[in-house]
């Protein structure tokens, strides 16, 4: 079995992912765009993984490898493969099919907690009635045509979305470890303007060990409903 996880920055990689695609026994290959935009064959994909990362989907001009990948997304979707997009790769999903990306009209950094959605879909994920999840966004999206609503925020209505049965953007990041929390800090500290979704570092640094456990084990749950037919 054959993952790919496309990485927009060097500061934003798979997080709590990587030990949960080993353990499932898949090869991990990866295209680091701010190297390379040489994008993989998804003929030869078996789940694709699409990262975040600071710039916008509508930076097409700025960054020339989006609107290729935005191709590989949606031939990946179309072609019935397992997709998981986080943050801009949930936009990057949303953009791909026709929806629309745009700024949020706040920014969502640090812990901040989302409410499921009831889907009444039995073929639908099911994200707990609250839990404090991690954030670091200034954009959001419409949903693509067809999508089912999965969770919301106070301060973004669209922050997870399923496409069918194997395609799911999340504007979160479930993926987060202490390390990965810290990276993030590091370059992107510029962005750390307190408000009311806005955490200081201090903040977002306060958080325990079982606010991580917590975020790891559902993107381990959205994983395995992702790939429960894979295999």
């Amino acid at each position: 079995m054959r993952s790919h996880y496309l990485q927009h920055v060097p500061f934003e990689g798979l997080g709590s992912i990587e030990p949960w695609l080993e353990a499932a026994g898949y090869e991990m290959a990866n295209t680091r765009l701010f190297e390379s935009a040489e994008l993989p064959d998804p003929t030869m994909i078996d789940l694709l993984v699409v990262m975040g990362g600071p710039m916008s989907v509508n930076d097409e001009d700025k960054f020339p490898w989006l609107a290729p990948e935005k191709s590989l997304i949606r031939s990946a979707i179309n072609s019935g493969k397992p997709v998981l997009g986080i943050c801009l790769g949930a936009q990057l999903i949303a953009s791909a099919m026709g929806a629309v990306v745009y700024r949020n009209s706040v920014k969502e950094i640090g812990w901040h907690p989302i409410q499921g959605v009831s889907a009444n879909d039995s073929s639908a994920f099911s994200f707990p009635p609250s839990l404090e999840v991690f954030h670091w966004h200034g954009e959001t999206f419409e949903l693509p045509s067809g999508a089912i609503h999965l969770a919301r925020s106070e301060g973004c209505e669209n922050q997870a979305f399923q496409l069918g049965k194997s395609v799911i953007g999340l504007q979160f990041h479930l993926e987060t470890t202490p390390a990965s929390a810290r990276e993030i800090i590091s370059n992107c500290r510029d962005e750390l303007v307190p408000s009311k979704y806005v955490q200081t570092e201090k903040e977002i640094l306060s958080a325990k060990p079982e606010s991580y456990k917590s975020i790891n084990q559902l993107m381990d749950n959205v994983l395995s409903f992702l790939l429960r037919n894979d295999g």
